[in-house]
């Protein structure tokens, strides 16, 4: 075990003491990614402020079922990416969804990247492609290609079957494809 994990699994221990020091450590470590995990997939920052909140309240909560067979990271992940999804059916299915094509930043997810100015541009170009794409379409791709979930944990997540989840993919990466190749040809 690494000193990082070892480091974490005593914070942890101390959050089910109800240590709230120890509670800030862990938000302090994770929020910025959860919050850029569960705005990728809402695509509006007030909304994804809430969840990473409730999404950490409920993690704190619920750190007993806390297992260890994966990361916390990955299991804190999975709680925002299932509250996001649920936030984004819950406001479409009550025509609330308001899906401006504006682009949000994620420049915080590729710090690294800013030197290579090139590679900046054609990541960002990328990415503002995924957000015109229909909308079950860019969710499965942010699932897939950002958040690094395989077809069994989407076809979980997304509440389809597998075989759906693989062609969604599919048809989502050429989707991606036809508009970036329109953009070179333009």
């Amino acid at each position: 075990m690494n000193t990082t994990n070892h480091t974490i699994d005593l914070l942890l221990e101390q959050c089910k003491c109800g240590n709230q020091q120890a509670q800030l450590s862990v938000y302090n470590r994770y929020y910025k990614a959860m919050y850029n995990t569960s705005l990728r997939i809402v695509k509006d920052h007030a909304e994804a402020e809430d969840i990473m909140q409730e999404s950490f309240l409920s993690a704190f909560t619920k750190l007993d079922s806390y297992n260890a067979e994966s990361s916390f990271g990955s299991w804190l992940k999975r709680i925002v990416v299932n509250n996001s999804i649920s936030s984004y059916n819950k406001h479409k299915r009550l025509k609330e969804d308001d899906l401006d094509d504006t682009l949000y930043k994620l420049e915080e997810d590729y710090e690294g990247l800013a030197d290579c100015d090139t590679s900046a541009y054609e990541i960002q170009r990328v990415l503002q492609t995924m957000n015109e794409l229909k909308d079950s379409y860019r969710v499965a791709l942010t699932l897939n290609l950002i958040e690094g979930f395989d077809y069994e944990e989407m076809s979980e997540i997304l509440n389809i079957s597998y075989a759906n989840c693989r062609t969604t993919v599919s048809r989502a990466k050429e989707s991606l494809r036809k508009k970036l190749s329109n953009l070179i040809k333009n």
